[in-house]
């Protein structure tokens, strides 16, 4: 893992997380569980309304987290019920957290691809719905990570779960003087979340 990134896994794991975020947590834990104990793939598709911010920290923490705890066959991806583009300030706040990100297109929609470590496959990230061609169609669960799309999106097509993990959007704070903090502690949020989940599965 990069060097950056592997300092910023020492105060990730100093974040402590509420009884009640636990909860919310524990049926993601217990679907990866399921999943390696049977020896089968594991699919998380992380879902928001534009899949512009929160779905793609969620699936970029997610796989990191899977390949710093040594769970195999694990597969991240995102999709919103729209597309968008990612947001340039996720990739410029993943970047001062420690991943190496290249821009592969210059478009309305940029597909980014994100490394946490030298010699593993890069997450690749652009816009688009869950129920995009580069997504599962099947055998998956979907993570509904903000309340719009989990409301807006009564049925996940081939899903086998559907699991409401909520986070607040740092969008509230796009152009004002805390957007830079924000952004950051959203993502330390939720890596710090994805960390917990991957440290309870047993393999």
């Amino acid at each position: 893992m990069y060097p950056l990134l592997q300092q910023n896994f020492e105060n990730i794991a100093l974040i402590s997380l509420s009884e009640e975020r636990k909860t919310v947590l524990q049926p993601l834990i217990d679907y990866i569980q399921d999943k390696v104990n049977h020896h089968k793939e594991v699919r998380l598709n992380f879902i928001c309304t534009h899949n512009s911010r929160r779905s793609h920290l969620s699936q970029i923490w997610a796989q990191t987290m899977a390949f710093h705890f040594g769970v195999k066959n694990v597969f991240c991806y995102s999709g919103g019920t729209e597309a968008t583009a990612m947001f340039p300030k996720v990739a410029a706040t993943l970047t001062q957290q420690g991943f190496q990100i290249q821009k592969l297109s210059d478009n309305l929609n940029p597909v980014y691809a994100v490394k946490f470590s030298e010699n593993q496959h890069p997450v690749i990230c652009f816009s688009k719905t869950f129920d995009d061609a580069f997504n599962p169609n099947g055998a998956f669960a979907a993570i509904m990570t903000c309340s719009s799309a989990d409301e807006g999106c009564p049925f996940i097509a081939g899903a086998e779960k559907r699991l409401p993990i909520r986070y607040e959007d740092p969008k509230a704070f796009d152009g004002t003087d805390l957007m830079d903090v924000k952004y950051a502690e959203r993502s330390m949020e939720i890596a710090s979340e994805m960390y917990y989940v991957f440290s309870k599965i047993n393999y």
